[in-house]
């Protein structure tokens, strides 16, 4: 079976891992500091908070942001749960920004018009988390604007996106955001098996995120309230959680931060030859706009115009019958059950349903072949008769 995703695990990771297995230390060693010192250097960010999950991460940056009962976060109805269920860890309703034809990622006009109608009704959020969707970059810098002119603080869910750019600068640099996020899950662009971070240019936004991914503790000095009793002695300032990466983690994830420009380059080479070898069927390539330069996390076609009347479903079965895995990315939030019922509706953000109605992800991963790239699209070319 081809899958969608795969992660590359080479010789050099798995030394690297054992040396911190042979080591003093396996949770909060020297590995997680060097990790977020060479993820944070590489985006052109002040700060890195390494964490065990994106998730986490997100439920960090929001806190830390100060995102609690009565505020509003808005996101991309066409994301992960998590870039949602972030804001309601923290006692915050969620609303969402319908997505663009083009990038599906949150529209930048209808995030413009929904602002304009929350400022009216004294409604405006206190964050809004644009989701950069299969590794592509939003409009930063326009949702920069907006944020200055609406206040309201930004988060990047950049999960898709590590070792992409935008305006010919790495994403996560935050030069638009308070926070950008990373996702280190196995299918991403990099991996530390289960893992995330949080980027930012913000000391005291990285404090805050630091001491809330460990229990709320300070061992520092100058944070104590009673004074130093000892090299023992830490205090609680706050409830955090134990949200901490692991040096194994950080281990593997700095070793595959070497290969981290080669494998986007692969990804964007199979991607550009995903193009043409599908030109002329009845899908749709992802559009991609010349500001930005995407991680190709995914690669998602659309099957608006597909032949014959055959369904999505039925053409997914297909390729898996050939031995091939395809996915669908993503259902859009505000239609699970949960959020039915919080009131959320179908028919709410129509571009993000329709898109939804249409896309098929393809397989795209580093150690994919030509062979089996020839093999997916001839299968695909058959499934739509």
């Amino acid at each position: 079976m081809i899958p969608y995703g795969r992660q590359d695990i080479p010789e050099a990771d798995i030394e690297a891992v054992v040396a911190v297995l042979r080591s003093d230390w396996l949770t909060q060693g020297p590995a997680v500091p060097r990790f977020e010192e060479t993820v944070a250097r590489y985006c052109g960010a002040e700060h890195g908070v390494a964490v065990n999950s994106a998730t986490s991460a997100l439920h960090l940056a929001c806190l830390a942001l100060g995102v609690g009962k009565g505020d509003r976060v808005w996101t991309s109805p066409n994301t992960f749960v998590a870039s949602a269920n972030c804001a309601l860890y923290c006692g915050a309703t969620v609303d969402f920004v319908d997505t663009d034809s083009r990038t599906y990622n949150l529209s930048v006009e209808a995030l413009s018009a929904k602002l304009r109608q929350a400022r009216a009704g004294n409604r405006l959020p206190k964050v809004v988390i644009p989701v950069h969707f299969a590794g592509q970059s939003c409009d930063m810098r326009a949702i920069g604007r907006l944020a200055d002119e609406y206040g309201f603080s930004v988060i990047e869910d950049a999960s898709h996106a590590v070792g992409g750019r935008y305006l010919d600068k790495p994403i996560g640099r935050c030069r638009y955001s308070d926070i950008s996020i990373f996702s280190f899950h196995p299918v991403k662009v990099i991996t530390t098996g289960e893992g995330g971070m949080a980027l930012t240019n913000r000391t005291d936004l990285a404090t805050s995120m630091k001491r809330l991914r460990s229990h709320g503790i300070t061992r520092d000095p100058s944070e104590l309230t009673a004074g130093s009793h000892g090299p023992w002695y830490y205090e609680q300032l706050e409830l955090g959680f134990n949200y901490r990466m692991t040096d194994l983690q950080a281990a593997l994830g700095g070793s595959q931060m070497t290969r981290l420009d080669a494998y986007v380059e692969r990804r964007r080479a199979l991607a550009a030859r995903y193009d043409g070898l599908l030109a002329g069927l009845p899908l749709q390539t992802p559009w991609q706009s010349p500001e930005t330069a995407s991680a190709w996390h995914l690669y998602v076609v659309r099957l608006s115009q597909r032949a014959g009347g055959i369904g999505r479903k039925e053409i997914a079965e297909s390729l898996r019958g050939a031995g091939i895995g395809t996915n669908v990315h993503y259902i859009p939030v505000h239609t699970q059950p949960y959020y039915r019922d919080l009131g959320f509706r179908e028919g709410m953000f129509p571009e993000a349903e329709s898109y939804y109605a249409e896309v098929l992800t393809l397989p795209l991963f580093p150690n994919l072949t030509e062979a089996q790239q020839d093999h997916i699209v001839r299968e695909l070319r058959r499934a739509l008769g």
